[in-house]
C-alpha cells in the first residue's frame, strides 16, 4: 500500500520514505542529556526536546530528588507542566507563600499551570523520588524564586469529578 506524504513535506525517495530519519525516535535511557535548566536540589534530563529531536510544542524528560530533599522555589514561566511519579513520594508546595500542600506517589499524575510558584519535596527521607516530566514547549524554562514560605503550608486534596472527596 502506497501513501503520498507530499501534503507533510514528505516524499519517497527511490522506495525510502523521508520518514526513516524524521519519524518515529526512540531515546534510550542512557542518552538522556542534562544540559538543561536546573533548580537547586533537582536534577533534570531532556529526553524529548527541539535540539534532541525536533520537538517544536513539547519537552519531556525526567527528574529525581534525592532522599529528604526539596527544590528551591520556582515557577516555568508561560509552560504547562505534567509530572508523572514513577518511585516514591512526592510533596508540593504552591502559592505566593507555598501555602499549600498536596503529595502524590506512583503512578498519580501532577498539573502545574502557567506562573504557579511551586517546590518540589520528596516526602520520604530514604526512598529517591523519580518522575517523568511533560512540558507544553521546546523551552526548558525554570525562573528560581526568592519566597519566604509559610512555616505550616495548607494540605489541600486532589479533587476531580471522578475523586469528589478528594485523596491525599
Amino acid at each position: 500500500m502506497s501513501h503520498d506524504h507530499a501534503d507533510h513535506g514528505h516524499s519517497h525517495e527511490e522506495g525510502e520514505s523521508a520518514w526513516k530519519h524524521d519519524g518515529v525516535r526512540v531515546i534510550a535511557a542512557n542518552q538522556l542529556d542534562a544540559n538543561t535548566a536546573q533548580t537547586p536540589g533537582m536534577n533534570r534530563a531532556a529526553a524529548i526536546n527541539f535540539a534532541r529531536v525536533g520537538a517544536q510544542k513539547l519537552w519531556a524528560g525526567t527528574v529525581t530528588i534525592h532522599a529528604d530533599a526539596k527544590t528551591g522555589a520556582h515557577h516555568h514561566g508561560h509552560l504547562e507542566s505534567v509530572i508523572y511519579v514513577v518511585r516514591g513520594r512526592a510533596r508540593m508546595r504552591w502559592g505566593e507563600k507555598l501555602e499549600f500542600t498536596a503529595e502524590a506517589g506512583p503512578g498519580d499524575f501532577i498539573y502545574v499551570p502557567p506562573y504557579v510558584p511551586h517546590q518540589e519535596i520528596n516526602a520520604s527521607a530514604t526512598e529517591t523520588l523519580e518522575c517523568v516530566l511533560c512540558r507544553s514547549d521546546g523551552e526548558a524554562v525554570a525562573v528560581n524564586l526568592d519566597i519566604e514560605p509559610v512555616e505550616k503550608p495548607e494540605s489541600v486534596l486532589w479533587v476531580d469529578p471522578t475523586h469528589p472527596q478528594g485523596g491525599v
